[in-house]
């Protein structure tokens, strides 16, 4: 029998059931993720392995750096074969690692192939999958197609033209990609550097001159009107906590003038300006009637040697031990009390704090809309079975599991769509084991509608994307 077999993960004849018939065959709603808007829009052809595969990849690049492998074969100057080759010989490395499964599925599904991946299967599985590479079902439309993704929500800064977008959308393409507004350097008056270049660019985009911080303010709502106009219904923070220092505006354009004139700014003008500017995004979400995403707790850019060297997003963050209870809490509450808080999905890193995140959402939901307040999916270092697990368990324990919003990719690369598969395999064997030991009732058709909801239709109720049906 092949490793990823039909039957993959699924543990007893309950799961394997419920799997096959309610989940397998479910549309992907894949609503975060960071892969590129334009390679969807110009219909990318990757022109190997490597491109679709490795170029962006840390989670790849942490384990061949762990496996000694030379940087140059991560991010370096190896060309595409080498790296594809390096990476191969790392792979029965990972056993036990979740990405021997993501490898091997991964494979599978997008090039048919059963063959496991080592040193001495690498140059066939390089030519087998660069030669299906080249047929349009796997251009980056053609994934998108072939997966059955009915909505892809990408990253975008305020200051992007979404021209991508709007290319996508003239296309026709039974696919919808839409926006996700992230203002993250909007927040960042402690790298005054870095916001004022940030700054100009709002500035060119708004066609505002941003000379104060009314100005400012004004320029966001207008970059945020025009995303509403493109589609967009969601945005995001990544944050290592929330901010709750919360200030006058008088003393939020203090500290703004302050970043614009160059001057350093203390941690706590830092937290103050950051915690005005996150009430001030709960009120355009708001009004809007938006969701809200809240990424907390990564520990980011821990090696300075290498970020120095290689920049961000290359595989040296962690999870962070940072208080979340305590800000998190006033957060959503002052959004609350100002009858602005919107919908909200609240994603957590460190998995000792997921009862608190649980226990979080039941404070705030309002009877309005079900499960407004969600606790999201397993995310970055906790989108693998045991992570999935643990974060299906405390909702379960502590909320509603049937109005779970289901999985995302929050993926750089296109071959990340395996990962719904995944999630919905170990969630299923969950409960086929549940039914199996007694503990719920053998009734399909009490538990079917609950799989099919998480698999798709909560997320479409809940976001409530124009035009997705």
């Amino acid at each position: 029998m092949a490793f990823i077999h039909e039957d993959f993960l699924l543990g007893t004849k309950s799961a394997r059931k419920l799997y096959h018939k309610y989940a397998e065959e479910e549309p992907i709603f894949d609503y975060h993720c960071h892969i590129p808007p334009k390679d969807i829009a110009e219909n990318r052809r990757f022109n190997n392995l490597f491109e679709i595969w490795l170029e962006g990849d840390h989670y790849k690049w942490r384990a061949m750096r762990s496996n000694g492998v030379a940087e140059k074969f991560c991010t370096g100057s190896a060309s595409p074969r080498d790296k594809f080759l390096a990476w191969a010989k790392t792979v029965p490395e990972t056993l036990r690692n979740p990405l021997y499964h993501w490898t091997h599925l991964e494979l599978k599904r997008y090039f048919g192939i059963n063959t496991l991946l080592d040193a001495s299967t690498a140059e066939k599985i390089w030519e087998t999958a660069n030669e299906k590479l080249a047929t349009p079902a796997l251009t980056t439309q053609g994934i998108l197609k072939k997966f059955k993704v009915k909505v892809v929500c990408t990253t975008d800064d305020p200051v992007d033209s979404l021209e991508h977008h709007r290319t996508f959308t003239k296309s026709g393409h039974a696919s919808k990609m839409l926006p996700a507004f992230r203002p993250d350097k909007a927040l960042a008056v402690n790298a005054p550097a870095v916001f004022n270049r940030w700054v100009e660019q709002l500035s060119a985009a708004a066609n505002i001159d941003v000379n104060g911080f009314g100005a400012f303010t004004t320029a966001l709502t207008r970059r945020h009107e025009f995303f509403h106009a493109q589609g967009c219904r969601l945005s995001d923070h990544g944050m290592n906590h929330c901010f709750a220092d919360f200030c006058t505006e008088k003393i939020a354009a203090g500290i703004f003038d302050k970043a614009r004139r160059g001057e350093a700014v203390t941690p706590q003008e830092h937290s103050q300006f950051a915690s005005f500017m996150m009430l001030f995004f709960g009120h355009l979400d708001a009004k809007r009637g938006w969701t809200k995403q809240l990424h907390l707790g990564a520990l980011r850019s821990n090696n300075t040697r290498l970020l120095k060297q290689l920049g961000p997003d290359t595989g040296f963050d962690s999870i962070g031990d940072f208080p979340q209870a305590q800000t998190l809490a006033a957060y959503l509450d002052k959004l609350d009390s100002e009858n602005s808080l919107p919908k909200t999905v609240i994603y957590n890193l460190n998995p000792a704090d997921n009862y608190v995140f649980v226990t979080m959402i039941g404070n705030f939901q309002d009877g309005t809309i079900p499960g407004k307040i969600q606790f999201g999916s397993g995310w970055w270092f906790l989108d693998q079975k045991e992570g999935m697990e643990w974060q299906i368990n405390a909702l379960s324990n502590l909320g509603l599991l049937s109005r779970f919003i289901g999985m995302i990719t929050d993926s750089r690369s296109f071959m990340s769509y395996c990962r719904h598969e995944y999630f919905r395999r170990t969630l299923y064997n969950l409960i086929g084991r549940d039914i199996e030991n007694g503990e719920l009732p053998d009734d399909e058709k009490l538990v079917g509608p609950m799989i099919r909801n998480i698999c798709y239709e909560n997320a479409k109720n809940y976001m409530a994307f124009p035009g997705v049906k």
